[in-house]
């Protein structure tokens, strides 16, 4: 395989997860006695563009189906963080009435729902039927379909221009990259403004977060890559902000590179030296972060049959697309967590892929009162311990698995 963005030849192995099906796949009743799909799920370094991808296995549209049941809304957390983003945009670029947003990936209108309440223009595009429902049952205006070069280029011929362009947690989804990225250099206005949030690979390496990597993601992302990346596609990075969501993430700010007039931040150059110290354009950087995975998960197991042993009940909180990654690495199923809990309504009664755990309403954890919740969403650790804290009331315990065991 050659690299999705540079078409270098990929030679040095990331992490090796083994095979699993495409983490937001869940299971209806109707479809438990029939097979499932498993892919290889095996992430390559590039050491050119120090891109790091999965390889292509599974195909974006069989991922993201009209029954795709990631709700951006259901995180309160997650609201807030976004809220914030708004008004400090709309502050920051001058964005009034006369100005036009425009998210790709839209979700069910989690974020243009502020923009929206603030007076000004937007539309999101969203591909998932599901998700594009909700942001349209909110009032807001969404394109069903995959946004890239065709897309951008229709949109500019019906005068869709945008003055900010907002792509929170999509760049790393896309199978083709450059495509996606030369789209927002078509889209934007000449002196608009497109940014991107994305976990940062270094805190996944660092944090050893190996769980957020599954077959959605198609690539993991540093300043190093994301700079030559939009380079290549007729985009500047001029800013780029460390925010806390997701477990430690970036917010890149983009401007076209021949109309653009913004001058480049320190904090481009301040996070390029913080990877370089790191030694992220160093193969030996990537080494070893399989043996850690592999630690996490022995140890995982080991407090799984330990608690089985003892007649313990284990439960999980969240239907999150990393805690399928988790649980299908380590071939954990109903024998050793009985049941996890997720406030989405269009998951409960469902059964995670793979392990094929029911997916239940949280009231369940009253009437079963287990002994431990493995919060299996752990970026969302204090909102959700918070949320369940009455488990104290029989003595249980929350349990988090990464980067280390611990018991909250």
């Amino acid at each position: 395989m050659n690299c999705r963005h540079c078409n270098t030849k990929l030679l040095f192995s990331f992490i090796d997860l083994n095979s699993a099906p495409p983490s937001n796949s869940f299971l209806s009743k109707k479809n438990m006695n029939k097979a499932e799909k498993w892919y290889p799920l095996h992430v390559m370094v590039c050491s050119s563009c120090w891109l790091v991808q999965t390889e292509d296995f599974v195909q974006a549209k069989e991922m993201f189906s009209p029954e795709y049941a990631y709700f951006s809304s259901f995180s309160s957390s997650f609201l807030l963080h976004v809220k914030q983003y708004v008004e400090e945009m709309i502050s920051r670029f001058s964005l009034d009435d006369r100005s036009t947003v425009l998210e790709v990936a839209a979700n069910d209108g989690y974020l243009l729902q502020y923009v929206k309440e603030k007076g000004i223009p937007c539309y999101g595009i969203e591909p998932t039927k599901s998700t594009a429902n909700a942001a349209q049952e909110r009032g807001i205006e969404i394109i069903e379909e995959f946004f890239g070069g065709l897309l951008a280029d229709k949109l500019v011929k019906n005068n869709r221009k945008a003055d900010l362009t907002i792509a929170n947690n999509v760049l790393a989804h896309v199978p083709n990259i450059n495509d996606f990225v030369g789209g927002f250099t078509k889209i934007l206005k000449k002196n608009g403004v497109a940014t991107f949030e994305n976990p940062h690979l270094l805190n996944l390496v660092e944090q050893k977060q190996f769980d957020t990597i599954y077959h959605e993601h198609f690539s993991y992302l540093s300043v190093t890559s994301v700079i030559e990346i939009f380079k290549t596609n007729g985009l500047t990075l001029f800013d780029v902000e460390e925010i806390t969501i997701h477990g430690g993430s970036l917010r890149y700010f983009a401007q076209r590179s021949d109309t653009g007039k913004r001058l480049v931040t320190n904090n481009v150059r301040y996070l390029q030296e913080k990877e370089n110290k790191a030694g992220m354009s160093n193969i030996d950087f990537y080494r070893g972060f399989q043996s850690e995975a592999e630690n996490i998960k022995i140890n995982f197991l080991a407090f799984l049959i330990d608690q089985k042993l003892k007649g313990k009940i284990v439960a999980a909180y969240g239907a999150a697309a990393k805690g399928n990654t988790m649980l299908n690495f380590c071939g954990v199923n109903q024998d050793l967590i009985k049941f996890v809990v997720d406030k989405n309504p269009s998951k409960q009664g469902k059964f995670l892929p793979g392990s094929r755990i029911p997916i239940k309403d949280e009231k369940y954890i009253k009437e079963a009162k287990p002994d431990y919740v493995v919060i299996l969403p752990w970026n969302l650790k204090n909102e959700i311990a918070s949320q369940l804290s009455y488990i104290r009331e029989w003595n249980g315990k929350f349990v988090i698995t990464t980067p280390a065991m611990e018991f909250l």
